[in-house]
């Protein structure tokens, strides 16, 4: 019983993570957007999600852990540590990349942008998309173990 309540909660956290990180690469992808719609929009993000997503996310990544501890089969076992290593991933791009950019753009004025506002930019974009691939590797491995019980019956 104690195992299916980790899993529950493993899977909802972990959905609840990766849905950020996909609804953010949806709604931030900063492509066509002048700089005020820009920053405003990151901000609003910032203020947002900068409490509750790190720890969800390291919900996640303990909760992948304890998962992995119970599991009763080898197969299972390293999809579930493949797992924490992707959601590990995930969230040190988080904390030591988009984070310190994230503390630079909430410096930023919506009617005087600095000179290297679309640098800065297109950074935290490249480690948002890079983030957000290790969190849906992660997620994938989280199903793709929580299913393999049905695949060996």
């Amino acid at each position: 019983m104690l195992s299916m309540m980790i899993n529950f909660a493993n899977l909802l956290l972990a959905a609840l993570t990766v849905g950020a990180m996909f609804g953010a690469w949806l709604v931030f992808n900063p492509a066509g957007l002048r700089s005020n719609a820009y920053i405003t929009l990151q901000q609003r993000g910032i203020k947002t999600l900068n409490r509750p997503m790190p720890a969800i996310g390291g919900a996640t990544a303990l909760l992948t852990v304890a998962s992995a501890v119970l599991a009763r089969d080898h197969m299972r076992q390293a999809l579930l540590i493949v797992a924490v290593v992707c959601f590990l991933a995930a969230g040190l791009i988080t904390r030591f990349l988009n984070q310190p950019i994230n503390a630079i753009v909430m410096t930023w004025n919506t009617d005087s942008p600095p000179a290297n506002w679309t640098e800065m930019r297109d950074r935290w974009w490249r480690w948002h998309v890079l983030r957000l691939i290790a969190g849906l590797g992660g997620l994938s491995l989280l199903i793709a173990a929580t299913l393999s019980r049905e695949w060996q019956r």
